[in-house]
């Protein structure tokens, strides 16, 4: 049992230790100047000096990724059941939604910062614009693939449309509305730190944008890798969430 652990920990340190040693090797080989790329030992002792630095605008980015993604779950899956729940609606909207991913992302930014500002505002409005989407396709498509069988035996019990879609269909879709919101969680940081690039005073986006400007790579990649791991982190409080939620309503 002890040798299994340790080989699990083994296998899960690996692709770290591969990660760094060719970047490393990169830098070596290429005989790169620090502020082209610098290597993961000059970038770990700026995180380490530059924590508090780090720390704050981390905050700040987090706050807007959070507010961005409960926003963004709780409108996907309202508009998700309402649109399951009217064949008009989905007539009329679903091909309003696709056309809007059709829109790049990058052009909305300007146009959300003008409208709400420089603050949280426009950053919470861009994740919540990346995560609406995926969150109420995801919903939607498992609140339409309920199994005949269950809705064939409520309609013979005489259920209403109102009870069938509380009792049977929106249990059965969690699975459904659980997978969107998981790939939101990933998607999330990409709107908060795209607006913050158009325009902010804070934030890991803001940040890096600075350190760029002042040729501070390694300030810059050491923010890289602090959103790479809030990203993974809230992944993976989000999955484990949502994974309890499940268990308790039993899908």
């Amino acid at each position: 049992m002890t040798r299994a652990v340790w080989m699990r920990g083994l296998l899960g340190v690996a692709p770290v230790v591969l990660a760094l040693s060719l970047w490393q090797a990169a830098v070596w080989l290429g005989d790169l100047p620090r502020f082209i790329l610098p290597g993961p030992a000059a970038v770990a002792q700026t995180l380490w000096h530059s924590r508090a630095l780090i720390a704050e605008h981390a905050l700040v980015t987090l706050t807007e990724v959070l507010a961005g993604l409960m926003l963004g779950a709780a409108l996907g899956g309202v508009s998700a059941i309402g649109l399951a729940a009217s064949a008009l609606a989905r007539r009329l909207v679903q091909p309003i939604l696709v056309f809007t991913q059709a829109v790049p992302v990058f052009a909305l930014a300007p146009i959300l910062t003008l409208w709400f500002g420089y603050g949280m505002g426009s950053k919470i409005a861009m994740a919540l614009i990346i995560i609406y989407f995926p969150v109420t396709a995801s919903f939607l498509d498992a609140l339409t693939r309920t199994h005949p069988g269950w809705l064939e035996l409520a309609r013979v019990m005489g259920a209403s449309p109102l009870r069938v879609l509380w009792h049977i269909r929106v249990p059965a879709a969690l699975p459904g509305f659980a997978s969107g919101v998981k790939l939101a969680a990933v998607y999330a940081p990409i709107g908060a730190i795209i607006g913050e690039w158009v325009g902010a005073s804070r934030g890991l986006g803001y940040l890096m944008l600075l350190a760029n400007g002042r040729a501070k790579t390694d300030l810059m990649f050491a923010a890289l890798i602090v959103l790479a791991l809030l990203t993974l982190a809230l992944h993976w409080a989000v999955g484990a969430g949502l994974r309890r939620m499940l268990q308790r309503y039993g899908a």
